[in-house]
């Protein structure tokens, strides 16, 4: 008998302009994890951040064309693209606030919990998300 397939998100790519300014906000702002920064070629490097030690992992890519520099801040069109969970809401959120980063909206209550739309420092639109679950075992 065959085991089950298993298949997750492992990563996801934003387009960035500059390495450095991307990791210090993903890392400072956000409090994100720099998992890896490699150098890979003059102009090139391999930069993967994480919120956290589940889920996916985000490669920040920087832009080598202008198809990928229009690209910037819009990689779904000016929709909410990414959802952050936090067990935490209010806490995230304060800190959050307290570091500058630009919310479009205040908290709504929806029947999941607290949640409310940020943009990163390059306009992709995130959700923070209350998850009340996040981190229990199952």
């Amino acid at each position: 008998m065959n085991a089950p397939v298993k298949i997750s998100l492992g990563m996801i790519a934003i387009v960035v302009d500059d390495y450095d300014f991307a990791i210090k906000h993903y890392i400072e702002d956000l409090d994100f994890t720099l998992i890896e920064d490699t150098q890979l070629s003059p102009d090139k490097r391999w930069v993967v951040v994480s919120p956290g030690h589940d889920g996916a992992r985000i490669l920040l890519a920087k832009a080598s064309n202008a198809e990928q520099t229009a690209a910037i801040g819009n990689s779904t069109g000016g929709r909410v693209g990414f959802f952050l969970y936090t067990n935490s809401f209010t806490s995230t959120y304060e800190k959050y606030l307290a570091r500058g980063v630009e919310f479009t909206e205040k908290p709504r209550s929806e029947t999941f919990g607290q949640v409310v739309v940020f943009k990163d420092k390059y306009g992709n639109k995130w959700d923070l998300i209350e998850n009340q679950t996040l981190g229990q075992s199952h």
